[in-house]
Formats: structure tokens, sequence, C-alpha cells
């Protein structure tokens, strides 16, 4: 597609197939295991569904034109995690995660990579802008991190990395492309949970990576097709089609994001509100920098866990889950999985599609005394 195209042109049409007299032009999910080889290899050809998939290849296109690389797709957000952080690291390599990031990164990293010899340095968020890069292979960061939403400056982190001959890999969820083009920032990778807000009906798993650099490209190619981390056709199908309304619901659901965050700004049973659109939130001015908008989580404390409880018990339109992305409004208690370092109180809001007057209203119900 023309790169000239706004992105939510691009989303719109990503991926499709010329049309032709008489066929479809959105194409359907390809089920088939294997394909009609005769003679010798041809290496163009689809050979066997672990190696290659046309239905793969449809939404890869049009994620590219969006990432302004090429991309894998992934059954996973975490398959897409594994892809990176095991593709490029042998025994004695160190790697950089965030220790205030993504638990399961983090404990994906500590508990096998270590056992094979890399060694595994976490880092908060805040710190690692003035880290020491020396010896380190991979970094791999998200930005906003999640739940706290602290953003880093990724093309300045990006030329620290590079100096030391490191590798910058960039987890993209809570932005997606829409938001954030990470590697036209410096990064060399991209990853996102496609799970979230890119398919945006939390009814399916998947992922994705993002490169410019062909080398880095093939070797998360072999790591999928040696291991089998393939994604099936129907749920490829599902993202492809999901993802075609994803710049229309982020425009929704950041709107409504704003006008809550600042509501919750100004309610006394409010400690804290985190949310990179507020102009006194520490992550203002460099988000502002750098993502074309401001996301869709809100992440506000209440202090105490009672507390946390009681909104979320007497929420009626606030799904209580683990997820964020949807185009329902989510919510959770995040010190309850006993894996982030935050205030027991602390609730991460997934803001959806629904009226923002509702939304507040059942936010302002639910924190009722």
């Amino acid at each position: 597609m023309k790169d000239n195209y706004r992105p939510a042109t691009k989303i719109v049409h990503a991926g499709a197939a010329k049309v032709k007299q008489g066929e479809a032009f959105n194409q359907g999910p390809v089920f088939a295991s294997a394909f009609h080889l005769s003679g010798d290899v041809d290496p163009k050809a689809y050979q066997y569904a672990r190696f290659h998939n046309p239905t793969w290849e449809a939404i890869e296109s049009g994620l590219g034109d969006l990432e302004g690389g090429s991309v894998l797709v992934f059954p996973s957000g975490m398959a897409a995690v594994a892809a990176v952080l095991t593709s490029f690291v042998k025994s004695g390599d160190k790697i950089l995660v965030q220790s205030d990031g993504y638990y399961a990164t983090r404990a994906y990293a500590e508990n096998f990579l270590v056992k094979f010899g890399v060694e595994v340095i976490a880092v908060p968020t805040l710190s690692i802008p003035d880290q020491d890069f020396s010896d380190f292979k991979l970094v791999f960061v998200e930005s906003p991190s999640n739940p706290l939403l602290d953003v880093l400056d990724i093309k300045r982190l990006a030329e620290k990395v590079h100096a030391a001959d490191g590798i910058l890999a960039i987890d993209n969820t809570t932005m997606t492309p829409i938001g954030q083009q990470p590697l036209r920032l410096g990064a060399d990778i991209s990853m996102c949970s496609d799970t979230k807000a890119l398919n945006g009906h939390s009814d399916v798993l998947f992922g994705h990576v993002a490169t410019k650099n062909e080398s880095m490209l093939e070797q998360m190619l072999l790591w999928r097709k040696l291991s089998g981390n393939i994604p099936g056709p129907m749920e490829t199908w599902l993202v492809h089609r999901g993802m075609a309304s994803l710049d229309m619901r982020l425009q929704r659901m950041v709107n409504n994001a704003q006008v809550i965050a600042e509501f919750l700004q100004n309610l006394s049973s409010v400690k804290s509100v985190r949310y990179p659109g507020l102009k006194e939130d520490p992550s203002y001015v460099i988000a502002t920098e750098q993502m074309q908008h401001y996301g869709f989580i809100i992440s506000f404390d209440l202090g105490e866990k009672t507390n946390a409880d009681r909104f979320l018990k007497k929420a009626k339109l606030i799904i209580e889950a683990t997820s964020f992305g949807g185009m329902h409004t989510m919510a959770e208690r995040r010190a309850r999985w006993g894996t982030d370092n935050v205030s027991p109180g602390l609730i991460r809001l997934s803001v959806g599609c629904e009226a923002v007057e509702d939304i507040i209203a059942d936010i302002a119900l639910a924190l009722e005394g």
C-alpha cells in the first residue's frame, strides 16, 4: 500500500488481495495443512502449514505497512516475546528487561533463559535511560510501561543501545502500530500482543513482531518454524477482521480515557492518577513527542486494598478482568497477583468504547462511600 496513505486508510485495506471479477474481496482463512508440491522444492511456493500460510501473509503484509518493516505473526503475545528473547542470545550473553514492566516477559527470561547461561538484569523503567548498556546483547522494554505508564524516549534509548552494539526491542502493546511506531524511532524490533487492542474484541490470542533488519527477521522466522509457534488460520483471520476497526475504536477509547483521567484527578478518594495525556503527568512531554495518541489505559490509586476491592465490586458497567484493549471497559487491582511492585489499591483501567458519560457515572457510583 502507498506509504502516503494515512493509518486509518492503511488499516482498513491492510493486506487486502487485488480484487478479481467475481471473487470475494475479503478472503477467508486457508485451513490447509499441506499444499500440492511436485518436483524440486520451489521456495516461493506454499509447502507445509508450519512454514507459511496465505492467511498469515495477508495480515503480515498489512501490519508491515503500519509498522514500517517486515512482520511475523505468532499465536500469542508471549509467543512473540519468546521469539525475540530466544532468537538472538546464547550462553554468556546479558539481556536487560524491566523490573516494573509486564511480569510474564521478565518471568520467561528468568525461568528459561537463565538456565541456558543467559544473564538477565531487571531494571526499573525510570532508571533505564541512565543505564550503562555495555555488554548487553539485548534490551527488551515496553513503553509506556504496564501498569504505571512511564514513557521512555525510544529514539534516545536506541542511540545509547546501538552505541554499545546492542539490540533494542520495544513492546508496543499498549500503543499498537497506530499509536506509536518504534521502528521509525530507531528500535530494531517492535513487538505487540494483538490479543489486546489490535484485535479489540477479547476473543483471540495473537501477537506479532516487526523489524527492518532482514537477518533478525530470518532468525525469528527460523525460531517460529522449528518451534512450531504458529497461529491458527481462524485466529489469524479474526484478528485481521478485527484490526480493520482499530483506528475508529482507538479514537473513541483514547478520547474517553482523556475525559475520565481528568475526572479522576479531581476526586478526593483517588490518591493519584497516571495517564500520559495529563499535562501534570511525568510522561506527558515525551509522550507528546513520540506517540500519536496518549492511549486508553489509566492507572489510579485508591490507597488501600479494601477501597480497590469495593470499587470493583460496586461497578456495574466496568468488567473486572486481567486484560486490556477490548471494546468493553475493564479494570483490575494489579497487586492481587503479587508480581507487580505497586500500591495495594492501584487500579489499572482499560477504557472501552462505551459512552463516556456512562463510564464516568459508573465510576462515580462505585467510588461512593
